[in-house]
């Protein structure tokens, strides 16, 4: 139980370093990545007005059929929200790891959205 409770602390440490630098605008909103052990989540967040214009995920229906723990289903919910995004008006996005290294479905669901049109 001591190494989970470690691990989840030195994330929030490297998410609170990141974090400092890291600040969505409406001309430039931040896209926020969370990784769990079975989904993977994605949102494009506007910090000065508190509003969420676009998200993704592998617990929502249209992805529902893959499992959110691969590579593959990253990509989806990249492609996915990049098409929400450009319905929404972004074309640019700050990337925000959120303390996850940048590696493995992190980097699956980058690399998505850049094909998908979303630059950062």
């Amino acid at each position: 139980m001591e190494r989970i409770k470690l691990k989840r602390v030195r994330r929030t440490r490297r998410k609170a370093g990141l974090r400092k630098a890291l600040m969505g605008t409406s001309a430039r909103p931040r896209l926020s990545v969370f990784r769990s052990l079975n989904h993977i989540y994605a949102q494009i967040i506007d910090d000065l007005e508190g509003k969420t214009l676009a998200a993704a995920s592998t617990a929502e229906k249209k992805n529902k059929a893959k499992s959110g723990g691969n590579c593959d289903a990253a990509k989806a919910v990249g492609k996915t929200l990049a098409e929400k995004a450009k319905k929404a008006g972004v074309t640019q996005v700050i990337f925000d790891r959120n303390g996850f290294s940048y590696h493995g479905r992190i980097k699956a669901l980058a690399d998505a959205a850049r094909e998908g049109g979303l630059k950062f």
